[in-house]
């Protein structure tokens, strides 16, 4: 099994130099500073794309406290707890972050917007990992994930390359609701994941539609504001699932409890055409 493991980081490690060999870098667009909705309310700069973030904290602050009062979330787990506690302190610290970002955006400042979504981001791998594939390599993951994240980051800054960044950012957002879906889960409602995942890709479309919205919504509201509050219910869908799950005695993945769902809706709808045949027969008796 050791082997099996070293030669999986061996087979990811040339994986990725060949990745960074054959690709091109990708270095920032400056666009991407220019936002839609550059409003000013109360001598707030950028009034709407500061003031969104707020959910964040608020979540964030609610999550963390209730990691530790009382055992809230029932976290049996150690590693659980460093993961569930890193994920909730980024998701907080995203509001002071994306806030400081938005009211002068610039390369300097957008550090700190991405910088704390980076952790939540890569604590969510390690609690998956604690979860679906084991506690003591998903808890050893925590700190080597969380380091990678902010290497990213610092890599991006220093080398003008969003490559490692896009890696950190993009792989979960693909291999935690394929996990999700494939992978038995320790808990009860695991459909908290998807609805979360959902959310977030529902974020990136209004980031990346950020002035045909505004332009659509009469300039109201813009993509990226409603980025913000958007990707603000992954937290909370999250914090829901904590705090309504429970140990799931039979361990089957989603994939699993779909096929035999569709199943019993075959079956049903076989019936049901039995029941017309027969009465079709009965009918045309009587008639004759």
């Amino acid at each position: 099994m050791e082997n099996r493991n070293v030669y999986g980081w061996c087979l990811a490690i040339v994986c990725f130099v060949v990745l960074m060999i054959v690709t091109p870098s990708i270095p920032q667009s400056q666009a991407y500073h220019d936002f839609a909705d550059q409003r000013e309310f109360f001598g707030i700069p950028n009034t709407l794309n500061v003031i969104s973030n707020f959910p964040f904290l608020v979540i964030g602050i609610v999550g963390l406290v209730l990691c530790y009062h009382g055992n809230y979330f029932k976290l049996n787990l150690q590693g659980e707890l460093w993961g569930w506690s890193f994920f909730f302190i980024g998701v907080a610290a995203v509001a002071f972050g994306s806030s400081y970002y938005h009211l002068k955006p610039d390369d300097a400042r957008l550090v700190w917007d991405r910088l704390p979504m980076t952790v939540a981001f890569t604590s969510i791998v390690a609690i998956f990992i604690i979860e679906r594939i084991d506690e003591r390599k998903g808890t050893v993951s925590i700190a080597p994930l969380v380091v990678a994240g902010i290497i990213s980051i610092l890599y991006w800054r220093f080398f003008d390359d969003l490559r490692l960044y896009a890696l950190v950012q993009f792989v979960p957002c693909i291999a935690i609701p394929i996990m999700a879906i494939l992978l038995p889960p320790m808990y009860t409602h695991s459909s908290y994941w998807l609805w979360a995942a959902g959310f977030y890709l529902l974020a990136k479309i209004e980031e990346a539609m950020d002035k045909p919205i505004y332009k659509w919504t009469h300039h109201i509201v813009s993509g990226h504001t409603l980025k913000h509050l958007c990707a603000a219910m992954v937290p909370v869908f999250l914090t829901l699932m904590l705090a309504q799950r429970s140990i799931e005695p039979e361990r089957k993945s989603l994939y699993e409890v779909w096929q035999v769902s569709w199943i019993r809706v075959k079956e049903n709808w076989h019936k049901t055409e039995r029941v017309d045949c027969n009465y079709s027969e009965i009918s045309t008796t009587i008639e004759q």
